[in-house]
């Protein structure tokens, strides 16, 4: 297929003419496609529907030590979802603390906890002159809202095939006491669907802080989210390198069911050092009893063992797979070859990145929203939504059908081909 820079003027205006055709019949149809967020689909979410017959009225709510979840208590969490979710995470159930459901809250958490009261006795952050953050771009909005809340600055950092750059984070965490941390999302990346490769994993391990109140924040989100049975990426385990290294109390690790049961009533955690464990109890004790260790328990009795997740993780994988690959394709169709984009087709996770001609972003958002598919906002995966090269867009196929899919699709490839044909003929 022919490169659009390759083409004339006159091929580029006919090509144009051809293209502004057949948006203007979409444009006209009155469509409302929402691809804005990554939501599961209502047939994703009917698999855990179980969920709600596990617990009735009859149900022996005691734990197997014979804790009543009924009741106070168990800050922590019960032990067997501690076990459930330590499997999930692969991580020892000692060395977690379950909360509610969500865990953006609990990062929301720590990030304020070391605001106000520091990290193991360190200063706290609001009483110094500067705080920075290093953020992997593109990256995940909700991350960066939560830094920006406080004022934090963030510090872009290139996101390469194994992930961040670590050249660039290696000598800014060495050389600047006032980085205090790094969001990271290492598997199946949000929204690349990257995963840090093992050399990239154990050189975070080894990191080497300016400041001794640095933490990386590891957000596992997509941990089992593959889209195959086999072809699955892998991640090095990051707490039990850290503890090899002699580096235990480096990492945060956070994760949740939201997008495994229900998005809106799932069980997050964080898993980490037992320093880092006595110092969150603290804040813990004095901001809550105890989360719900009834939903805890509906989850264990839902899953029963990560063998039981496993297999329900397949199902979503059923669902997800086809979107992913129906995209994929229609990308590979229509525009491999054109020099209109660049992505990676993931093994898993919740999105695919659409790396656009320079300059080309916002206005092909705009252009599909006016077609009637809602895209997450151009520059999202950046800092204070600034893309500087204004060429990510972020694609979530979870949420509409495969055949509503397919017509967003069609739609963002006339788009891409539309405002790349009008970029380069404005710079001819």
């Amino acid at each position: 297929m022919q490169s659009f820079q390759e083409m004339s003027r006159e091929e580029l205006l006919q090509e144009k003419q051809e293209l502004e055709a057949a948006y203007q019949k979409y444009a006209h149809s009155g469509l409302k496609l929402d691809m804005s967020r990554g939501k599961p689909s209502v047939e994703q979410l009917n698999l855990s529907m179980g969920m709600m017959d596990v617990l009735n009225s009859g149900t022996d709510l005691e734990c197997e030590d014979g804790t009543d979840c009924r009741n106070y208590g168990v800050l922590d969490g019960i032990h067997e979802a501690k076990v459930l979710l330590g499997d999930m995470i692969e991580c020892h159930p000692d060395n977690i603390i379950i909360y509610g459901n969500s865990s953006l809250n609990v990062m929301y958490d720590a990030i304020s906890r070391s605001m106000t009261h520091g990290v193991m006795g360190s200063t706290p952050w609001c009483k110094l002159d500067k705080v920075k953050f290093l953020c992997p771009v593109p990256g995940y909005d909700r991350h960066f809202a939560i830094t920006e809340y406080f004022g934090i600055d963030m510090v872009n950092v290139p996101m390469l095939a194994t992930g961040p750059d670590m050249d660039i984070v290696e000598d800014l965490v060495s050389s600047d006491p006032a980085v205090k941390g790094i969001w990271c999302v290492p598997k199946y990346s949000n929204p690349q669907g990257i995963t840090y490769s093992a050399e990239t994993v154990r050189r975070f391990a080894r990191l080497k802080p300016a400041a001794e109140d640095f933490r990386i924040y590891w957000d596992n989100a997509y941990g089992v989210h593959h889209l195959y049975d086999l072809d699955q990426d892998h991640l090095v385990e990051i707490l039990a390198e850290c503890k090899r290294v002699g580096n235990p109390d480096l990492v945060y690790k956070f994760c949740s069911t939201s997008k495994i049961s229900f998005p809106g009533s799932g069980v997050a955690a964080i898993a980490t050092s037992k320093h880092n464990l006595v110092d969150i109890k603290k804040q813990l004790q004095i901001q809550t009893i105890g989360h719900d260790k009834v939903n805890q328990l509906r989850h264990v009795r839902f899953f029963k063992d990560i063998y039981g997740m496993t297999v329900h993780m397949k199902k979503h994988a059923d669902i997800l797979r086809p979107k992913f690959e129906m995209i994929n394709d229609t990308l590979e169709r229509e525009l491999a070859g054109r020099d209109a984009g660049t992505w990676i087709a993931p093994k898993g996770g919740y999105f695919m990145a659409f790396e656009a001609m320079e300059g080309c972003a916002k206005a092909i958002v705009a252009k599909a929203k006016e077609a009637g598919v809602t895209m997450t906002p151009a520059g999202a995966p950046y800092p204070y939504g600034k893309d500087p090269k204004d060429a990510t867009i972020r694609i979530a196929p979870s949420y509409p059908t495969l055949e509503e899919l397919e017509t967003a699709t069609e739609i963002f490839v006339i788009c891409v081909k539309l405002v790349t044909i009008e970029k380069l003929l404005e710079n001819s």
